[in-house]
């Protein structure tokens, strides 16, 4: 009797589990994981207690101004209730399952039907942690345990959870709307400080310590999210993710066939690795990451892309929580140019490897 028994199944049959055996399980996430979670919901909280004495002390009191103080108490909460409408949606949505089993009703025990045309040894194609498929600009996040239709990034302050296809314009939202709610505060409160300054003897003592403390955190977090939301705004505008902005060497995939060297020098694989550059070689692809963009079909087309609505009605969830991307999160238009550049890269990269 054998020691060792193989079954060979033929791979337009074969079942693949939908986890790995050494992936995370995200049911398991302990409250350790939802502390970020908490800190966010915190600081978004944390200064209205300031915010309705300093409007009731200063715009109802001293100005004696009720409507001026239910603008400002208006468009705070709707801010607010904006920014968690989009928090809620971070959290509770999936941000983009790659296949079958990853989506609601599916159970454990159904499989993924793999064809014969799937290219296994195809880079990006095939996700060797989860074992499965791997759509167009899909990525597997270590810390959730499974691939995500086009990944931006694993963010620890909403959950421990993924931003991708389903959730990056819930994640924009979110970010917009606490920038707008940290800069009006600080406008509030800068306009109320200086009204403190000039009439000392009229204002009770304690405003100053809440209108100090809201128009400081106010300037701090407009500035530290909003240079993020700035980021955003041209990742958006140049259709890339943020692994794919910070990533120069992702080029590598999708390189065409490299050109035969007939010169010899240093042979590289096909697609090559990043391992296998020399400096120069690598030199160019940081050079070429900043031109070459696969998927900017220009900035209209972009952000419709991103944040675009089909009927007559599409706009309001958009502006109420961001909304959801158009398309299925698999398949993205490419820039026409992109293929030209990526065959220019890959000449320049056997020419350098020549000289070498």
């Amino acid at each position: 009797m054998p020691l060792v028994t193989l079954d060979y199944q033929d791979a337009s049959t074969r079942t693949l589990s939908p986890v790995a055996p050494h992936t995370i399980d995200p049911s398991k996430k302990t409250f350790i994981h939802y502390l970020p979670l908490c800190a966010t919901v915190f600081l978004l909280l944390a200064p209205h207690p300031s915010v309705i004495f300093v409007v009731v002390k200063y715009h109802l009191l001293t100005l004696e101004e009720p409507l001026l103080l239910c603008v400002h108490l208006a468009a705070i909460y709707t801010l607010s209730f904006l920014a968690f409408s989009s928090l809620i949606v971070c959290v509770a949505r999936d941000p983009g399952p790659v296949n079958l089993l990853d989506e609601p009703g599916r159970g454990e025990g159904d499989g993924l039907m793999v064809s014969n045309d799937v290219d296994f040894n195809g880079p990006g194609k095939w996700c060797r942690e989860c074992w499965a498929p791997k759509p167009e600009r899909a990525h597997h996040c270590s810390h959730c345990g499974r691939c995500v239709l086009k990944m931006d990034h694993h963010c620890p302050w909403l959950g421990a959870r993924c931003i991708g296809h389903r959730t990056y314009p819930a994640f924009v939202h979110f970010l917009t709307c606490v920038t707008l709610l940290a800069t009006y505060i600080a406008f509030m409160n800068g306009f109320a400080l200086w009204f403190a300054f000039n009439n000392v003897l009229t204002l009770d003592e304690a405003i100053y310590l809440h209108e100090l403390s809201l128009f400081f955190a106010g300037v701090i977090f407009a500035l530290v999210v909003g240079s993020f939301l700035f980021y955003h705004v041209y990742l958006i505008s140049t259709n890339q993710t943020t692994i794919e902005n910070l990533s120069a060497f992702m080029l590598l995939r999708h390189l065409p066939p490299l050109p035969p060297s007939n010169n010899g020098g240093r042979m590289l694989s096909d697609p090559p690795s990043e391992h296998e550059l020399t400096y120069e070689q690598r030199y160019i692809v940081r050079e070429a990451h900043g031109a070459i963009r696969l998927y900017d079909i220009g900035w209209r087309r972009n952000w419709g892309q991103v944040f675009g609505w089909e009927g007559r009605w599409g706009w309001i969830p958009r502006l109420l929580y961001g909304g959801g991307s158009k398309g299925d999160g698999k398949s993205f238009v490419r820039n026409p140019r992109s293929d030209d550049m990526l065959a220019t890269l890959a000449a320049e990269l056997v020419k350098a490897g020549k000289d070498n």
